[in-house]
């Protein structure tokens, strides 16, 4: 394995390594050489954007159907500002954005089945849960970005979770409830997600001018009055971090309610959701005891969002075996994830699977890579290589080509 590894290394190249003085001379000369191929006539219409066999023109998800699989699309930069800038895409995989300068998904057929769900779907009817599912880094948080990109684009108010298991694990801060007695409150995680919902929310909230129903008092002084908007009841959880988490219970079930009554349609979408049923988390009571999900104050409301009893709203949510600890990753299968109270609490729903790279979906990756000039295949074998290295796995395929 080592060797194949180093013959790997070997048979590539990293184009940002090149001197910017090279490239500058590369882009002039390949220019020369189309500028003389090209007639008179022609010198004065813009060519139209070069579409490789492995691209589609086809930006927006919701027009994107079978024809388009294994083909790459790309995000508009202020789409993806607005959708993603609060979490929602791997690490590595926002590292390759910035080193492309591009934002690019691949259409693989996991996401255009969930689509197609949810187009067809009869929104006056309880909301349906979907579940993505699938061993480790095979793509289930791209799939959900794909999915989101359709919300966003299609005028869903979006609920998003980027990563619930860090709020279990990796807590930015933890303090006593005020107003639950026995609870945690997790106020600057809280703040944050109202942040990461207000990026991804304000021009719609502004178009829809979407009300309260009641008056919230968060203490003897503050409190938000019945009829104010949606925007001004999350601007006080940020400004006001002790109350964050009761602003956010009280913001999804003013959500609820709005999208019940028709006034807006609304995408959940939480990545890691077996989080919220883990036995313990990483979070320690006064007495040194390890906290339960349940008695995190950040959890109920989202499983009040993801239970049925609302209309105009899809939930897409996701279980993945690294959301659990060391001891309770045996299976990546729904009913193992999520134990028998979170199976419960989503039956019924709709599984989605997700695998890895068909062969087809492999060659479009190679050429993406290709086409960037971060490798260059120099002998036979090389794609045979990343196969036997990667099994297809989108993850370990990324990871094999990132230090290269």
């Amino acid at each position: 394995m080592k060797m194949l590894r180093k013959q790997f290394v070997n048979l590539s190249r990293v184009s940002t390594h090149l001197p910017r003085n090279v490239l500058a001379s590369r882009a002039a000369s390949r220019g020369a050489e189309m500028s003389t191929n090209v007639a008179p006539a022609e010198t004065a219409t813009a060519p139209p954007p070069v579409i490789n066999e492995f691209r589609t023109g086809v930006t927006n998800p919701g027009e994107q159907s079978e024809l388009h699989v294994a083909k790459f699309y790309t995000i508009p930069i202020e789409e993806k500002k607005q959708i993603f800038s609060g979490g929602g895409l791997p690490k590595q995989y926002e590292k390759q954005i910035k080193t492309f300068t591009e934002a690019c998904l691949m259409v693989r057929s996991p996401a255009l089945e969930l689509l197609h769900y949810i187009k067809n779907a009869d929104l006056t009817k309880p909301a349906v849960r979907y579940v993505l599912y699938g061993d480790n880094g095979v793509g289930k948080t791209l799939t959900m970005a794909h999915v989101l990109h359709y919300g966003a684009l299609n005028d869903f108010l979006l609920v998003h979770v980027p990563w619930a298991p860090n709020w279990m694990k990796r807590p930015k801060e933890a303090a006593n409830s005020a107003s639950q007695e026995g609870f945690i409150d997790l106020p600057f995680d809280a703040a944050a997600w109202l942040i990461h919902f207000k990026a991804q929310n304000s021009k719609l909230l502004q178009r829809l001018q979407l009300k309260t129903s009641k008056e919230y008092v968060w203490s003897k002084r503050e409190s938000t009055p019945a009829g104010a908007t949606l925007i001004e009841l999350v601007e006080h959880g940020i400004a006001r971090i002790k109350y964050a988490s009761e602003t956010t219970a009280a913001l999804i079930s003013e959500l609820k309610q709005l999208a019940t009554a028709g006034q807006c349609k609304i995408m959940v979408a939480i990545d890691g959701y077996n989080a919220f049923f883990h036995p313990i988390t990483r979070i320690f009571s006064d007495n040194k005891q390890r906290v339960s999900p349940d008695r995190i104050t950040l959890t109920q409301p989202f499983l009040d969002i993801t239970s049925y009893d609302w209309t105009n709203g899809v939930c897409v949510l996701s279980v993945d075996k690294i959301a659990m600890t060391e001891g309770y990753m045996s299976s990546y299968m729904p009913r193992y994830l999520l134990g028998k109270e979170g199976f419960e609490h989503l039956d019924p729903f709709v599984p989605v699977h997700v695998g890895n790279y068909t062969d087809k979906e492999f060659i479009s990756y190679i050429n993406y890579y290709l086409d960037r000039h971060w490798i260059s295949k120099t002998q036979p074998g090389f794609e045979e290589q990343l196969k036997f290295l990667s099994n297809m796995n989108p993850y370990t395929l990324m990871r094999l080509v990132r230090g290269l």
